[in-house]
């Protein structure tokens, strides 16, 4: 399976850009729902707000984050939504959260089970570079 390559920031930019609207993420929300859908049915689903060519300019900008994809099945246009640009912003900025937190975790479990902690050496000799 191919991989995408990670995100420069002209592409983050463009991840932002798009979610930024309202009716963008309730584009999005349609596909999640219903992926592989076409063109007509994510219009019918903002039928009422705003017309078939607003709404292929939102998909277009959609595409160009990355975050939907489209694929030409005869005259149908089917498309899906892709998480992917989304889980890099949830790591970029999460990760070192992430493992804070699950350290204050560990130690609350350790206190809790009256366990002692025992902090691993460190190897000065192994932090060297160069």
């Amino acid at each position: 399976m191919k991989t995408k390559p990670e995100p420069d920031s002209e592409h983050l930019d463009a991840v932002f850009f798009a979610l930024a609207s309202g009716i963008r993420r309730r584009i999005l929300d349609a596909l999640k729902l219903e992926p592989g859908c076409n063109v007509n049915r994510v219009c019918e689903y903002l039928e009422s707000d705003i017309g078939r060519f607003a709404v292929m300019k939102h998909l277009a900008t959609l595409e160009a984050a990355g975050l939907v994809i489209a694929k030409r099945s005869g005259r149908e246009r089917l498309l899906w939504f892709d998480p992917t640009p989304i889980q890099w912003i949830h790591e970029r900025w999460t990760t070192e959260f992430s493992a804070y937190w699950a350290s204050k975790l560990t130690q609350l479990k350790y206190n809790a089970e009256g366990a002692e902690v025992h902090p691993l050496p460190i190897n000065k000799k192994a932090r060297r570079h160069g």
